[in-house]
């Protein structure tokens, strides 16, 4: 969240990865049109792209793409590969800032404006992994580019003999222990079925169809199938997320209003009164507690001074305005973090100071739960860090830590809520810190989410203050408009391969997801109007108006809601976010 109105976060994203000098793979080119000598583009997926007869490597033809607005001009192809296995990958280029990669893999590029050079990448596949789309594309407003003569060297398809991969499992019902998938079958012979969790076999199946029982209730799991026979198994299907019932009831309305108070700063928009907070706040976030250093663990919440703030109340008044607001069904949360309050747990002495300095917050001030705002440099990975299930970074195992601390302590009815940007979430998609892919910031926020999503009330992502991002289309999308805000949602509700590691961040729930917004231009970059916003959510929602995005996460009946920065921004400008979205989240089925 931001104090005063700022640039983008990121100027840019670091995209590039060191070339890799690779050797063959010994199996032919798996592409179609490798070196567009269709004269055409036939094969390949492209935007701003054309099969041009001069400048080329060799033959006839090359690609020529050239980046419009906001597009890279992408060209994309998507091949069927086999888990577990090393390809390479070269490509041919010149002219302006080239890029030739793999989605949710690695990347390289150049820029020669003079000549055709090459460019040569490795990647393996992970051990689900079935097919790989590579990618060619440039960088928005750099001009055109060429590419001529792309191989991807290694082995296709299936073992001989095996059946198809299955389709991809859905969710057909679920309880409070158990999940039920159906799936589509596979071609060949088939013997049966095994339903993965990870890589264990959690059920098997003569049919198309199994139940998973034995669960426990209010947890998510993530699933693959694969058929098998008397030749051995096929690739696994494409996963699958779903969640048990049984979730303790928080108190929240079905579709909830989320918004951040300025309570320990004015920010130029005035201050608000808890008093004054008007009852379509679902959860008023009091912003910010913010560490006595940044390595401290020692969490303080300081109230507006009289000087920054003359209206402030007086803090018995404060407390009582709290308990009016919960027995009208209201949960206030400290939120910790924000522009100014960076936090580091770098020791074990800093995450029992953290748990118990956030317990005397919210015991002084009779608080409903925890907002988790850490931005900036709070949260990075260490090099080598790569397996989002088990992080070794300390400043991440030990917010873990300090989390499952508080939870356990306040019980089911402890809300608990975050606010990372997209940066930390869905960059992870691309690049992730860990790997030496760049900044080792980059879906630094996973770890922590998936640790904690069956303790995680709402998350709700800052789709603002962002650079362009991939969403699950492997397409950028920008901030501003409805567009971005369904990819990025789509991509929390459906799960993601976390970048080069092979690994699958499963979905949330989407009783547990939220949209986070500006509420106004002061607020932050990326501000959406409310028709764009309710275009987003009632693609989210219902299905419809989504444009030419394919949700791949299906409808989400149960979003919980939209969060926005702030209560006191939408005051200054006459409660726009409030009064336009109250009413319509009220109407949503």
């Amino acid at each position: 969240m931001r104090r005063f109105r700022l640039s983008a976060l990121l100027a840019a994203l670091v995209l590039a990865l060191s070339a890799l000098s690779v050797g063959p793979a010994g199996a032919a080119n798996l592409l179609v049109n490798p070196g567009f000598e269709a004269g055409s583009l036939s094969g390949w997926t492209c935007a701003n792209g054309s099969a041009v007869g001069t400048p080329v490597h060799s033959g006839g033809f090359a690609l020529a793409g050239t980046p419009v607005g906001a597009d890279y001009a992408q060209c994309s192809q998507t091949v069927s590969v086999q888990p577990n296995t090393t390809y390479s990958l070269s490509a041919w280029v010149r002219g302006n800032p080239v890029y030739l990669g793999i989605s949710g893999g690695p990347s390289t590029w150049s820029g020669n404006a003079g000549a055709y050079n090459q460019l040569q990448l490795a990647f393996t596949t992970a051990a689900t992994q079935t097919s790989a789309q590579l990618y060619l594309h440039g960088w928005y407003g750099a001009g055109t580019y060429y590419a001529d003569d792309v191989v991807l060297d290694g082995p296709g398809g299936n073992t001989p003999g095996t059946p198809s991969a299955p389709g991809a499992p859905q969710i057909a019902s679920v309880t409070s222990s158990s999940i039920a998938l159906s799936w589509g079958g596979s071609a060949g012979t088939v013997t049966g079925y095994r339903v993965y969790e990870g890589s264990t076999v959690v059920a098997t199946s003569s049919g198309t169809s199994a139940t998973v029982g034995g669960l426990a209730a209010c947890t998510t799991h993530s699933y693959t199938v694969a058929a098998y026979n008397s030749a051995g198994e096929s690739a696994k299907s494409a996963a699958a997320t779903g969640s048990t019932s049984g979730c303790v009831d928080t108190g929240l309305p079905k579709h909830a209003l989320v918004g951040y108070l300025h309570s320990s700063f004015a920010n130029g928009s005035g201050y608000v009164r808890m008093a004054d907070v008007p009852a379509a706040w679902d959860i008023i976030d009091l912003a910010f507690g913010e560490p006595t250093s940044v390595t401290s663990g020692d969490i303080r919440f300081n109230r507006c001074t009289a000087a920054e703030c003359p209206n402030v109340e007086s803090d018995a008044d404060f407390v009582a305005a709290i308990k009016a607001k919960q027995a009208q069904g209201k949960k206030v949360l400290i939120s910790i973090g924000g522009q100014n309050g960076q936090v580091q747990l770098t020791t074990t002495a800093a995450r029992d100071k953290f748990v118990s300095s956030v317990s005397a917050i919210i015991d002084k001030w009779g608080l409903n739960g925890l907002d988790v705002d850490f931005e900036g440099h709070s949260l990075s990975l260490n090099a080598g860090d790569t397996d989002f299930r088990n992080p070794t970074t300390p400043v991440i195992v030990n917010l873990i830590s300090a989390l499952k601390s508080l939870k356990a302590k306040y019980g089911s009815g402890f809300v608990l809520t975050m606010a990372p940007e997209t940066f930390f979430v869905q960059v992870g998609y691309q690049f992730y810190g860990g790997t030496s892919a760049g900044d080792a910031r980059t879906g630094a926020y996973l770890p922590v989410i998936h640790a904690l999503r069956d303790s995680l009330t709402v998350l709700h992502v800052q789709d603002y203050n962002s650079g362009p991002v991939m969403g699950l289309d492997n397409q950028y999308h920008n901030m501003g408009g409805a567009d971005f805000h369904i990819a990025m949602t789509d991509m929390l509700k459906a799960g993601f391969t976390v970048a080069n590691t092979g690994q699958f961040f499963p979905g949330l729930r989407p009783d547990q997801i939220a949209i986070g917004l500006p509420a106004a231009v002061s607020a932050g970059n990326g501000y959406t109007s409310p028709a764009d916003v309710q275009t987003a959510v009632n693609c989210l929602v219902k299905g419809s108006g989504c444009g030419s995005y394919t949700l791949r996460g299906g409808t989400s009946p149960a979003l919980r809601g939209l969060m926005t920065w702030s209560i006191n921004w939408d005051k200054y400008y006459n409660w726009e976010f409030q009064n336009s979205h109250e009413p319509f989240l009220n109407a949503l089925p």
